[in-house]
């Protein structure tokens, strides 16, 4: 972990602290952050199988390390040529209504919802159909987008440490370690190599090779338990074009240009709550709609319930601001200062829909939250205690205290899976 990291780990476990004992939804939100964007080791009692399921499993043993699940048959027409192909990739009656809302692709108010119906329910085939069309000779860009393309394919509705916690075959597979970014990169390439599939057949061995480490870098980014290293990293370029005699970042290595394009697509990945308020609350909903399915799962199976997945007890609307407070808005000031003044709008709209949603919490105290013996639940990070004071030793303590000042200023603003769009 990056020692810019560390500190802002530590920082922001002190926040969350403060902020769970406030509340019995506090707790959860708190609990929520903290287990999803903090890269921890958790140690977890894994449910022993039954005998029912080892038989299961004894039948599929043969197929495990053989398929890659979530790959359906791709199925072609008999005929195709450039005329019987439609002007934005997709079958539709409203075609002037879908080439009227593409106009807006390149716009961050895109609504994906309009394009999802004018399309058949195709909206991601018909975006990149256009996309491609301007794009295509550029690697890196090519790159992004496909990564863009796969980077949630075949996801099942559910968390990683869900799939962990539940014995999955895709957490055996990828050995617990970013399943479903790994298994979403699986299904992105394997689909290449089904019959006329291989939209990467013309570049040259070379280039492939290129994309492929590309692609993989991105979609690994979109892991949000490495959102803290990823934000540090941004943290420090930013910093490193601010101390610059010009002003501009050279991005003359592969190190520097790839950080750029995974912390692209990641403030993609968390771009919701910056969008206008009618789109921000449809995801919202549906989001939401994707926890509580997943809380009513391991109710059933009588496991713990994930923070913010108990449809009984959970706060939309505090999950909604803590959310933006820790996570979203940090992110995003840091890309809006690496692309100033060219995201000052999006900034905008983030922080009017954080208050938008600050406004609509029940005002109704809640009592603090104790567990069964009594004490307020607490925070702890994989972080050795001597670890800590040891960098605190190495830090010089005027900086530190500037930049703790700083952030706790910027998290005191408040008590995803995130949903790629496009129109980046």
């Amino acid at each position: 972990v990056p020692r810019g990291s560390e500190s802002r780990i530590r920082m922001l476990n002190r926040e969350l602290t403060h902020l769970s004992e406030m509340s019995r939804s506090g707790n959860q939100v708190s609990e929520f952050i903290s287990n999803t964007f903090l890269d921890k080791q958790n140690e977890v009692e894994i449910p022993s199988p039954t005998s029912k399921t080892r038989e299961k499993k004894k039948q599929q043993k043969q197929q495990l390390m053989t398929q890659i699940s979530g790959v359906k048959k791709v199925s072609h027409g008999s005929s195709l040529s450039n005329s019987s192909i439609s002007r934005f990739g997709v079958k539709t009656d409203k075609e002037e209504q879908l080439s009227k809302e593409l106009e807006d692709l390149n716009k961050w108010g895109l609504n994906i919802f309009t394009v999802s119906e004018y399309s058949n329910n195709r909206p991601l085939t018909c975006i990149m159909y256009a996309i491609f069309q301007a794009v295509f000779t550029d690697l890196e860009i090519l790159a992004a987008i496909f990564a863009a393309a796969i980077h949630d394919v075949d996801h099942p509705g559910v968390s990683n440490q869900f799939l962990i916690n539940t014995n999955s075959e895709l957490a055996l597979m990828y050995n617990d370690e970013s399943v479903l970014e790994n298994h979403h990169l699986a299904v992105g390439f394997k689909l290449l190599q089904e019959d006329n599939c291989d939209i990467f057949q013309n570049l040259t061995k070379k280039q492939r090779q290129s994309l492929r480490k590309m692609v993989i870098d991105m979609v690994l980014a979109t892991d949000m338990s490495k959102h803290m290293s990823l934000l540090a990293d941004l943290k420090t370029m930013v910093e490193t074009k601010k101390v610059t005699s010009s002003g501009v970042l050279l991005l003359d290595n592969y190190t520097d240009r790839i950080q750029v394009l995974r912390n692209m697509v990641h403030c993609a990945d968390l771009s919701n709550p910056t969008k206008s308020l009618e789109l921000y609350r449809q995801w919202t909903d549906r989001i939401m709609e994707e926890f509580f399915h997943q809380g009513d799962r391991e109710r059933e199976r009588g496991m713990e319930i994930s923070p913010m997945c108990d449809k009984h007890t959970a706060s939309v609307e505090k999950s909604q601001v803590g959310f933006i407070d820790y996570i979203v808005h940090p992110l995003w000031e840091t890309w809006a200062d690496l692309v100033h003044p060219d995201a000052q709008d999006i900034l905008d709209t983030l922080e009017d829909n954080r208050n938008w949603y600050q406004s609509m919490i029940p005002q109704s105290p809640s009592p603090p939250f104790y567990d069964q013996g009594g004490e307020k639940f607490q925070f702890d990070l994989t972080l050795e205690e001597e670890d800590m004071d040891g960098m605190d030793k190495d830090c010089d303590g005027e900086d530190e205290e500037g930049e703790e000042e700083e952030i706790e200023q910027r998290l005191s603003l408040g008590p995803h899976r995130g949903n790629l769009h496009l129109g980046v």
